[in-house]
């Protein structure tokens, strides 16, 4: 089942963030643990780690695009969906 990924909060006070790179591309395997992109908060750039092992399936936000905190920038799903 197809899942979002959403920008997270890593900082108390972040509301915000701007997506720094994509470490994966589309239809590539992802681990759960491995990094797949960088955002840069209010205060320093970090690593975004996947939450659960698949496939991107679909990049929503593009490199050095600013989005709020939860709102979705990706799609992970199985690799026969």
């Amino acid at each position: 089942m197809a899942k979002q990924i959403t920008m997270p909060q890593l900082s108390p006070s972040m509301s915000e963030g701007r997506l720094v790179a994509w470490k994966k591309k589309e239809g590539e395997k992802i681990e759960e643990g491995e990094v797949i992109a960088e955002v840069e908060t209010d205060k320093a750039v970090m690593d975004l780690e996947a939450f659960e092992s698949g496939v991107l399936r679909k990049i929503l936000i593009q490199e050095g695009e600013r989005v709020a905190v939860n709102a979705p920038i990706a799609i992970v799903g199985s690799a026969d969906e």
